[in-house]
Formats: structure tokens, sequence, C-alpha cells
């Protein structure tokens, strides 16, 4: 890797030239929120996979509550090896997708993880509609851990645990977000689908240049961490049940018929609902609401939908 800041203590070079593909700094650091500001935060041109950075610091630290008083962010211009769930590539050209990391100990058990992811993208979705995009584009949520610009994949949350005790765990969320060159994902993403089943078949991309004539990694970039910074610390002290009210106000699936496929096969069917405290989905099957816990399943409207 090269090119490492920290973003506050070496200021480095603002976007200047580069304009809407690097971040400026200078921007950031005046817009972030007062605490986001004491973060720890680096900024690379290239590394494998910014998840398995932090992993691997979090890895190295005591297995206790206040081993990282702040969050730790990575935020690489181009990763040789992004991933996503189930183990699927993040495609993102340098420049057109704001790619992070944040690793934090939170003071809860595994078993108080319980939809965090949700929590997360319910966060991403109030941070990312505070920018100006166009009055009718719409930015919702896919269970359990995809955001969607008008149908289309926007963003997707990875996230692994380093390590855990009774009383904290510490994660790594990562999250990927096209904010540009939506045309040239589709096409990369098409090809590595041929002979993918249609039903199988990922989400569209979307970028949010499709909906904001000025999208840039820099203002998307603040607005993710500020979301971040109240979600982490309401997360931490309540679990995700004060974010399933929220989280179902932004499903895109709500009320429509949709299939779960595990490993390419269908699993079940039926309407999509709400969440429950848990993060799990309500899924109303012809046999009653069946909780669908996250795991390797996959989420598709029903074709005939």
């Amino acid at each position: 890797m090269n090119d490492t800041h920290s973003l506050f203590a070496s200021g480095g070079a603002s976007a200047g030239a580069n304009g809407a593909r690097r971040i400026d700094r200078r921007r950031a650091a005046e817009r972030f929120a007062p605490a986001v500001r004491k973060w720890t935060i680096e900024i690379v041109d290239e590394t494998g996979s910014t998840n398995a950075d932090l992993m691997s610091e979090l890895k190295g630290l005591s297995r206790d509550a206040f081993a990282l008083h702040v969050p730790a962010v990575r935020v690489a211009y181009r990763q040789t090896a992004g991933r996503g769930r189930q183990g699927r590539s993040w495609f993102g050209e340098p420049g057109n997708a704001l790619m992070l990391s944040l690793g934090c100990v939170l003071p809860r058990p595994l078993e108080g993880l319980a939809g965090l992811s949700l929590a997360v993208g319910t966060a991403l979705v109030d941070g990312l509609r505070t920018l100006p995009l166009a009055g009718e584009a719409n930015v919702a949520l896919k269970w359990p851990n995809d955001v969607l610009l008008d149908g289309g994949k926007l963003a997707g949350i990875l996230i692994e645990t380093a390590w855990n005790t009774p009383e904290a765990s510490a994660v790594v969320i990562g999250a990927g977000i096209n904010v540009q060159g939506a045309e040239a994902l589709a096409a990369q993403v098409e090809a590595q689908q041929a002979g993918v089943a249609a039903q199988a078949r990922a989400t569209r991309p979307a970028a949010l240049s499709q909906a904001w004539s000025g999208a840039n990694l820099t203002d998307t970039f603040i607005a993710v961490l500020n979301a971040l910074d109240g979600a982490l610390a309401r997360f931490s002290s309540e679990g995700f049940a004060p974010f399933a009210e929220r989280w179902s106000g932004y499903h895109a699936y709500a009320g429509r018929e949709v299939v779960l496929l595990e490993h390419g096969a269908e699993v079940a069917r039926g309407i999509a609902r709400g969440v429950d405290a848990l993060g799990q989905l309500l899924l109303d099957t012809a046999d009653g609401v069946r909780p669908i816990a996250t795991g390797d399943v996959s989420l598709r409207l029903a074709e005939n939908t």
C-alpha cells in the first residue's frame, strides 16, 4: 500500500485537480461532527482489503471494552482484494467508489450484535439522504445489508468480528458506495454473471451520480461518517431495537413477493414484511409469518412482481 495519511495528523493534500475523484481532507475535517474529528482516519491509494487491514489491527488489541478508545477508519481508492457477502468480489474503479472500513470495539457480547448490519444500513440511508439528490431519487434498503438507489444496488455492507468476550466485541464494518461509473460497473457485473440463472443474479448496480450531478467522494464520506457516529453510539447502548421501525420505513421490498436463495436455489418464498428486534426479516409465507435470520441466503424479488 502507499500514500498513507492520517486525516488529521498529516493534513495531507486536498482534492485539488483531482476534484470529485479524491477526498478533500481539509473540507472533511471542517464538516465532520465533533466526535468524528477525534477518530483515527487513514486514506491510502491502494490496499488489498480495508476490512482485512483493520481486522489485523483489531486482532492485535487486548480483549477488553476499552481496547480502542475511538473508531479507526481506513479508506482506499483502490482495493485489489475487496469483497462483499458470501465471498463475492467488490468492483470499484479508483475515484468511482467510496470504499471504507471502520473498526471499533462495542460494549456488547457476540449475541448482542444481532441486527448490527441493519443498523449500519439505516445509518447509511440517513446519511445519504442528506446529500443533494434529485427530488424523485429513492434511497432504500434491501435486507439484510444492501442500500438501493431507484432499485439498483448503490452500496453494500460487510461486517466481520475480530474477537469477542462476554463484555465486548471488536468489529470491522466495511462499506462500498458507488459514487460514479454505474454503466462500467454494470458491464463488469454482467460479465461475471454470464450463465447465472436470471433469478439468482445480483441486483443491477447504481451510482450516486445518477441522482446527483455533483456526486463526489468528499461529501459522501462526510455524510456517511457523521451518520455512523450517532448510530454506533445508540447501537452500543440499545442494540437494534430502536432502529427496527426506521429500517422498515426504508424497506425497498415491503409488501412485495420475494424469494430467498441459498447457493442459487430457492429455499423460501413469501411477502416481505418488516424486521423484528433482532433484525430478522419477517416473511409472510403460506405457512404463516416466518422470521429469517441473516446467513448464507440472498433475497430477490419474485420474477412475477
